[in-house]
């Protein structure tokens, strides 16, 4: 039992705590408003959106791939308006989704890492033009599914949420891959990865929350289990929450694993029950990850501490298997779910 002293040490502790966090996160909306001078307006639709729509909001970098296919998905899901910030793709990415009547475009050549991995440039974004709307965030190679999700759309979702009192959703991101090597997993632009794309791991997952944000952090999957096997902790993180009703005072901390103020990673239960939560569906490992490794390797604007990740690159370059005896075939939410990946929460 506590007594008044430790009682009083405890508190004050927790205050401070408090007040750090506030000031990192006005120190990140600083940084997302001074960066809006590296953003050039492309296309700017922005005045169609109307009260109540569903924004999409993200960084891409050659892309053009997946693009058909993430658009269309997101359409039929309820979106209504794309925000993409484009950095200096090469290979048609700008000219497609400047012809996309739903989507505003801007262009930047600043770098990636520097912005915070995009997120300094997709919060100026949200600063703007989220305040009030449900908003995604995302990368290109994300497909958000959600329990009904091929019955019920966003707003069905999104009005549901507001009416238990929710703001965000929470998911995982689930990596798929092939049933050989990377390299022949071969799509067109417009295709659904899915259709290559057909594996994943169904359990080595670890949860933990962290105390500091108390936000989630799992991780393992293929990457842990394959490129991370000595050291399990340099895993990627697999939580995201990608779905919000946006606040202009709300802030990502480390691309969209975490936010603050720390209330919004608050997306899973602490009763005993279960909060509703979705999936990413990670259709990272295309061939053209050969590639993009390798330029990423020489470009270093992934990670923190680049030099690390090298071993990462070499691995994914030598064009490996990802599957395994334990892999299963991706089939429907529901098999997701009764695998404890997902959850309906209350949602019937």
């Amino acid at each position: 039992m506590k007594g008044p002293v430790q009682t009083l040490l405890a508190l004050l502790s927790a205050a401070g705590r408090a007040y750090g966090l506030r000031i990192r996160r006005r120190r990140h909306l600083w940084r997302s408003f001074r960066s809006r001078h590296a953003l050039r307006g492309e296309i700017d639709r922005s005045g169609t959106i109307q009260s109540g729509d569903i924004l999409c909001f993200m960084t891409v970098r050659n892309e053009v791939l997946r693009l058909p296919h993430f658009l269309s998905h997101h359409r039929k899901l309820g979106v209504d308006h794309f925000l993409i910030v484009d950095n200096d793709s090469d290979d048609g990415t700008a000219d497609y989704l400047a012809a996309q009547p739903d989507v505003s475009l801007w262009h930047t050549k600043a770098s990636y890492k520097l912005s915070r991995f995009g997120i300094d440039w997709v919060t100026w974004l949200q600063m703007r033009y989220g305040h009030g709307h449900w908003c995604l965030t995302l990368d290109a190679d994300e497909l958000l599914i959600y329990p009904y999700w091929e019955t019920r759309n966003l707003p069905a979702l999104t009005s549901w949420l507001n009416d238990q009192g929710l703001a965000a959703l929470g998911t995982m991101m689930l990596d798929l891959y092939p049933d050989g090597a990377l390299s022949q997993a071969q799509i067109a632009p417009g295709d659904d990865p899915l259709s290559v794309l057909r594996w994943f791991d169904p359990g080595n997952y670890v949860v933990q929350v962290q105390e500091r944000m108390g936000n989630l952090w799992i991780q393992g999957g293929p990457r842990a289990r394959l490129f991370f096997t000595d050291e399990p902790r340099r895993a990627p993180t697999l939580n995201k929450i990608p779905l919000v009703r946006w606040d202009r005072r709300f802030a990502y901390v480390n691309s969209t694993h975490s936010m603050l103020p720390p209330r919004m990673n608050a997306v899973y239960a602490t009763d005993g029950g279960e909060q509703i939560s979705g999936l990413l569906l990670h259709t990272k490992f295309l061939p053209e990850i050969i590639s993009k490794s390798a330029e990423e390797k020489a470009r270093r604007q992934h990670f923190a501490n680049s030099a690390l990740y090298d071993g990462y690159y070499d691995t994914v370059i030598a064009d490996p298997v990802l599957r395994c005896p334990t892999s299963e075939r991706l089939t429907g939410w529901r098999r997701l779910e009764s695998l404890g990946l997902m959850s309906r929460g209350g949602w019937i």
